[in-house]
């Protein structure tokens, strides 16, 4: 070691309390000094992996928010629910997304039968929420037409012009709409409606005596009805 060195080394370690030790010694003391900072800094300094997970971590958190609001949209997403009667293969209430037309209803209930005339409804009209899409008959159709009323989407008009048309100005109980059917005395909506379903599930009125079976009319209701209506 160089005198100079020697003794500027000797001068630290007389300042640092440690005057009485070798300097051979001393320069192993520094020399493990600069050896552990340097595995210090070796382990504890940042990896760039390490690094970049902080700006990853935003992007993912701003992923999860996105999905599940797309996931809670589809789940709320708003439907109807429509009744299809008539002229067509499978009638039934049917639940369609808002916003459905009239012919998606009548598809989903199998189309038209041969006997139905589809372009007597307006096929294009917007679906509403708890409404009856009746497809008429080629018949009732023909009688509607001669009654100069105009189809109507839901088939109410038909059903209008069926009760018009009975002999001696009678609603037809198997053709009427709930609204005509409301008219009567005594039959409210909701027993209008329920006679609307019974045709549908049971089939047609052969008789007057027949709405006996429909619940909430009867022998005093049928015999205010019984000069009111027909069996068409």
């Amino acid at each position: 070691m160089r005198e100079g060195t020697k003794e500027r080394l000797d001068e630290l370690a007389a300042r640092a309390g440690l005057g009485g030790v070798p300097s051979s010694a001393l320069v192993w003391l520094v020399a493990a000094c600069v050896a552990i900072a340097l595995w210090a800094a070796w382990r504890f300094w940042p990896r760039a992996t390490e690094a970049a997970e902080p700006f990853a971590a935003p992007e993912a958190a701003a992923t999860a928010p996105a999905e599940s609001a797309s996931a809670t949209a589809a789940v709320e997403a708003p439907r109807v629910f429509v009744h299809v009667v008539g002229a067509v293969r499978r009638p039934g209430v049917y639940e369609l997304p808002a916003g459905s037309r009239v012919g998606e209803a009548i598809e989903l209930a199998g189309g038209v039968l041969g006997s139905g005339r589809a372009d007597a409804i307006n096929l294009a009209r917007v679906l509403q929420d708890g409404e009856q899409v009746r497809v008429p008959t080629q018949a009732e159709a023909e009688r509607a037409a001669a009654a100069g009323v105009p189809a109507a989407g839901s088939g109410q008009a038909v059903g209008a012009a069926e009760a018009r048309a009975s002999p001696g100005g009678r609603v037809d109980i198997n053709t009427a709409d709930e609204a005509l059917l409301d008219t009567l005395p005594g039959i409210g909506p909701a027993t209008a409606q329920r006679i609307v379903q019974d045709r549908s599930s049971n089939g047609p009125f052969r008789r007057v005596d027949d709405l006996l079976r429909v619940p909430g009319i009867g022998p005093k209701k049928l015999d205010a009805l019984r000069d009111l209506v027909t069996a068409g």
